[in-house]
């Protein structure tokens, strides 16, 4: 009975892995946001005109991603909670013989649900990442021929 549980608890765990690769993805991005965000507050003061207009806008975007990324960071813990939950659940269940299916089912969906939200934020953060990573039109000189 014991090994049909380890079998069953397999997937789980190999989501909890992925989830925590993920993870520390997440966290290397917060990490050089963060850094960023000091520099650009180091530069605040120190920039006037359209440079420090720049700064700002770039800050305002820094700012939406450390949200971003934080609230990702959040739902993929969540995430690993309910595996962690989801395999808990269903060695009780081959351990003391209480069917418990159900549960097990539904808080694994609920995981998925969560790393997909997760999933969703993390994508989202790229896309506001790529607004910051835009060179601006100034710098590009499109009205010279060259």
């Amino acid at each position: 009975m014991i090994v049909q549980t380890i079998q069953l608890a397999l997937t789980p765990v190999f989501v909890l892995v992925a989830i925590g690769n993920i993870l520390n993805i997440l966290s290397s991005r917060l990490g050089r946001v963060v850094d960023r965000a000091r520099y650009l507050q180091e530069r605040h003061n120190e920039t006037d005109g359209a440079d420090h207009d720049m700064v700002v806008l770039e800050i305002r975007l820094v700012d939406k991603r450390i949200s971003i990324i934080t609230n990702a960071i959040r739902f993929m813990v969540l995430s690993g909670l309910c595996i962690g939950t989801t395999v808990a659940v269903l060695f009780l269940q081959g351990l003391a013989g209480l069917d418990m299916h159900g549960a097990a089912a539904i808080i694994f969906l609920a995981s998925i649900v969560l790393l997909l939200v997760a999933l969703l934020l993390f994508l989202r953060e790229t896309q506001v990442a790529k607004e910051a990573l835009s060179i601006p039109r100034d710098y590009l000189e499109l009205h010279r021929q060259i």
